[in-house]
């Protein structure tokens, strides 16, 4: 991948599409192809084949997908297993048939059963049942790996996927009905202080252990992927440690200056009980992580209030 190569970055409006299209301006390349859904639908199979006729790009970030949080992905079951498996059926299909150089397909850590082993190595993939209530997502992810592995292996083409962990940062969902965990506490935490709120109830039983890594991180992590790996397993992409929930809120309300009390509503769901990724083949590459929980939390605050104001 040259400077001047032509590269798509499918999804550059979302959070980690528009992180991976800074990180490579920021690298110098200065060729980037984005269209958003108004200009080319990706659920549409004729639009998005009209698009690699025209535009011919020659490596291809898929980073474009129907995302949200637990409420989203038990709620909107049908629409978020046909909507991600048409994008990615679209967007690799036509990778394929107009020969792109080198795609990188974007999961996501839900891939994985339930309860794994801990940490999670890519080899728990299918080793047991999916977490239910968000099973649709997940299983289009799954699709879209083996897919990469399928064109792979019939046709030889150069597509590799990356399975990160929970991603936050700049141009995140704040939405409470269909967010992920660490955006939707930023803006219950910020909405609480600035009414003078007295104390917050919180879903689960906050027991449940997660992993964050900043959308930044992820997409320079993508960015060293499509430059240095070229093999048809699946990469986790994390920061190697994790949290309970309960402490997760303890430190959002901490770099937010909230001080009123936090309450658990434990007939919430809590999801897996555990997620931490094994991520020892990214690091074996020479990649890791550089920004901290806590300084993330804080880029997010300030990315928040720029959004939504104080």
């Amino acid at each position: 991948m040259l400077p001047d190569s032509k590269i798509f970055v499918a999804g550059h409006k979302g959070l980690v599409g528009s992180a991976i299209f800074r990180e490579l301006q920021k690298a110098g390349f200065r060729n980037l192809l984005t269209r958003d859904r108004h200009q080319v639908d990706l659920l549409d199979t004729r639009a998005v084949d009209a698009f690699f006729t025209s535009e011919k790009p020659e490596y291809v970030f898929l980073a474009a997908a129907k995302v949200g949080g637990i409420r989203a992905n038990d709620t909107f079951a049908a629409d978020f297993i046909h909507q991600n498996l048409q994008i990615q059926n679209n967007v690799i299909h036509s990778a394929h048939t107009h020969g792109v150089t080198k795609l990188l397909f974007l999961g996501s850590s839900c891939i994985y059963p339930k309860f794994p082993r801990i940490p999670i190595p890519e080899s728990e993939l299918l080793n047991g049942p999916l977490e239910p209530t968000n099973q649709w997502y997940a299983l289009a992810k799954i699709a879209g790996l083996k897919m990469c592995e399928a064109y792979r292996k019939q046709h030889g083409r150069n597509f590799i996927s990356a399975m990160p962990t929970n991603i936050y940062g700049p141009n995140d969902n704040y939405d409470l009905e269909n967010s992920h965990v660490l955006p939707a506490f930023i803006r219950r935490f910020h909405e609480a202080k600035s009414s003078g709120t007295p104390g917050i109830t919180l879903w689960g039983t906050g027991s449940a252990c997660r992993e964050f890594l900043h959308s930044e991180d992820l997409a320079r992590a993508c960015i060293h992927l499509m430059l240095h790996y070229n093999e048809a397993e699946h990469v986790n992409v994390g920061c190697g440690s994790d949290l309970s929930i309960r402490d997760l809120a303890s430190l959002v309300a901490s770099c937010l200056g909230y001080t009123g009390a936090i309450h658990w509503d434990p007939s919430k769901p809590d999801g897996t009980p555990k997620k931490l990724l094994d991520c020892s083949r990214l690091f074996a590459l020479g990649w890791k992580p550089q920004i901290t929980l806590r300084e993330g939390i804080l880029l997010a605050y300030a990315d928040f209030l720029k959004r939504f104001g104080p």
